[in-house]
């Protein structure tokens, strides 16, 4: 008698053939499930496997629309960055992934989902947290952190000794010397010989990105235009027509930029299970996007607002890299975020070049620039001489601070505010002079 359904992300690799065959000799009923976010695979090829090891049934899933408009756009909104580096490609992804299996288990009555995601890394984290939050009842099957089946897979050779013994067919050719995570934002290389952090990745190893030699030596500008800062139209500039569809222009724009090379990074981050982890992605219109859309941001925000709004950002990122994309502080914050948006409308041009983006020309219907109030060529809506009562209300903090470290004891001084005293002593020197000056 079986144990229960198990619905399991399956992809067609070793691993998860694998863990579909030993999920049947536990005892469970499995469903496989290939979710489509636009990774480069042969998804009926895969559909056609899992059938022949015995998958009661196989649900192959086009995520790739609804991962543009309900995950990488709001990202793109929120200026989401992990550390400083990293665009999320794969966090992302995760999410998108993983409600669609919850659906299928709920629709299925199926009692468990189960994943190959690691025991170490990050994904496990964002699978699951999914999976709880989307159905807070379902039970989960993490091989790679269940006793048993570690066990059994003590390394690869069990894994590969396994598979022959089930009918598994064996990877053909060389192993890459990396793992490798391929959607349609981004790809992401790890393991293998870039545990190394002194090792540069081999510039063969670049997909989404092309190869340097190969980056085209003639410059393009793209016009993105945005609607509340979500982006609507993609297009050559000058040219008409642009793409529309989200999906369409999202694949439009990883085109352009793997022309230019554009959208390559190379980090050591800290993942959420307290691991440094040493990554390469690819992430190539992401990087386009950012760039136009905080170049629209400026022209279209009120100052306070991106300043509030830049608070967020950092916190929004690690939500969303620690797996928390569907709790109750992301709701809060895609909230606020889409508020800040509300008048983020307009076109940005973006020069592409051998690896890089630069913002050249803008427009916003919501403009907070004037150019009579900037140019240097009038005084209109600004009178110069209200800048001396502002710079002295915002000095008087600054003028009461140097009396009381002049008027201190210099044993109760750091260090530090001794040799700021004693320069104070020189400028203030500077000052007496200055003022006899202005006296004569």
């Amino acid at each position: 008698m079986s144990k229960g359904k198990v619905v399991l992300a399956y992809s067609g690799g070793l691993d998860t053939s694998i863990i579909l065959k030993w999920l049947q000799d536990e005892g469970y009923t499995v469903i496989c499930y290939i979710a489509d976010v636009g990774q480069d695979d042969d998804f009926e090829a895969a559909r056609a496997k899992a059938i022949r090891l015995g998958a009661e049934k196989v649900f192959v899933e086009d995520l790739k629309a609804e991962f543009v408009t309900d995950f990488i756009f709001p990202a793109v909104q929120a200026n989401a960055i992990y550390e400083n580096r990293y665009l999320l490609g794969t966090s992302l992804a995760r999410p998108c992934i993983a409600r669609r299996q919850v659906q299928i288990a709920l629709r299925e009555k199926a009692q468990y989902v189960s994943h190959g995601a690691t025991g170490k890394g990050n994904d496990q984290v964002r699978f699951e947290l999914t999976y709880y939050a989307v159905a807070p009842h379902i039970k989960v099957i993490a091989p790679w952190r269940d006793p048993v089946f570690l066990k059994k897979f003590k390394g690869r050779t069990d894994l590969l000794e396994y598979g022959r013994e089930k009918g598994i067919e064996m990877p053909a050719g060389d192993k890459p010397p990396y793992s490798m995570d391929d959607n349609l934002m981004h790809i992401s290389y790890e393991s293998g010989n870039l545990e190394d952090p002194k090792n540069p990745p081999p510039e063969e190893m670049y997909l989404k990105t092309g190869h340097l030699v190969d980056w085209s030596d003639k410059p393009e500008t793209i016009r993105i235009e945005f609607r509340d800062g979500i982006p609507i139209s993609a297009a050559i500039s000058g040219e008409k027509n642009p793409e529309t569809d989200p999906l369409k222009m999202y694949l439009w724009l990883n085109e352009v930029a793997k022309r230019h090379g554009i959208g390559r990074v190379d980090i050591v981050e800290n993942r959420f299970v307290g691991i440094k982890s040493r990554g390469v992605y690819e992430t190539p219109a992401a990087t386009i996007l950012r760039c136009a859309h905080i170049d629209i941001e400026g022209i279209a925000m009120d100052r306070e607002v991106m300043r509030l709004r830049d608070m967020l950002s950092p916190k929004f990122a690690e939500l969303v890299y620690n797996g928390f994309w569907f709790s109750p502080e992301t709701d809060f914050l895609l909230a606020a975020i889409a508020k800040s948006q509300e008048l983020i409308d307009g076109w940005v041009d973006v020069l592409c070049y051998k690896g890089a983006t630069m913002a050249v020309a803008r427009y916003s219907p919501s403009s907070l620039y004037d150019e009579n109030i900037a140019s240097m060529e009038t005084v209109e809506g600004y009178e110069p001489g209200d800048a001396g009562g502002f710079i002295r209300i915002n000095a008087i903090r600054l003028r009461a601070h140097r009396e009381i470290l002049m008027n201190t004891p210099i044993d109760r001084l750091s260090a530090f505010k001794q040799k700021s005293r004693a320069l104070t002593g020189t400028y203030g020197a500077v000052i007496s002079t200055n003022a006899v000056i202005d006296e004569n």
